[in-house]
């Protein structure tokens, strides 16, 4: 990957991990925007994008993400924070066909318009065909994971434990349906990192020295 070009790098990673934190460290090591489900579903919701409105929005110019953005008054970093905050750890719930298509016509013109870092969304999927793009995996163990929900959530070690398993089966059933194939398959990444004994400012380093 070329970073003195336009770029996107998705990261994928397990509940527990801290890749989403990575994401934010590496977007702001490179000063590039961060987007990650949050932001999406944000966006879908407040704006009310379909792919019918994605669509028309598409025919009245190519580049229709840059001046949608411009009409809108939206700003990359203060509205992903704002998605973030006020949307907190949403539940995942069923994705529709339709839904799906959304998400991706919106992830393409992200990455059409700007280079950035997209934190989820079966990204490495989404943008496989896409030149100069990165893909990462990040997992760590279940104990690292379940040590950090309880510390993040206020749960219990029994709770969060429940609800990794349920976001594993929930995320792998996702991209299984979508984008037929599994999440835990390496061959879809360029790099699989694990987060024990790292922090997430090391991992996000790490990424950029396979950059350069």
């Amino acid at each position: 990957m070329n970073k003195n070009e336009k770029f996107v790098i998705t990261i994928n990673r397990e509940l527990g991990s801290g890749g989403r934190t990575v994401g934010e460290k590496l977007a702001a090591k490179l000063g590039v925007p961060f987007y990650d489900k949050a932001v999406i579903e944000g966006l879908k919701a407040k704006y009310n994008l379909t792919v019918e409105e994605i669509e028309k929005l598409k025919g009245q110019k190519q580049n229709w993400w840059s001046d949608f953005k411009r009409k809108m008054g939206f700003d990359d970093t203060a509205s992903a924070k704002f998605y973030h905050s006020s949307m907190g750890q949403a539940p995942e719930l069923l994705t529709s066909e339709e839904m799906f298509q959304t998400e991706k016509e919106i992830l393409k013109a992200i990455a059409a318009d700007e280079s950035c870092v997209i934190a989820g969304r079966s990204g490495f999927y989404v943008f496989d065909k896409i030149p100069n793009h990165l893909s990462v995996f990040i997992q760590a163990s279940m104990e690292h994971r379940i040590q950090r929900v309880v510390r993040k959530d206020g749960v219990t070690p029994e709770e969060a434990k429940k609800t990794i398993e349920k976001v594993d089966k929930m995320r792998e059933n996702y991209v299984n349906r979508y984008a037929n194939t599994s999440r835990y398959d390496t061959r879809n990444y360029d790099l699989v990192i694990s987060m024990d004994g790292k922090t997430e400012d090391e991992i996000a380093d790490l990424i950029l020295k396979y950059i350069e």
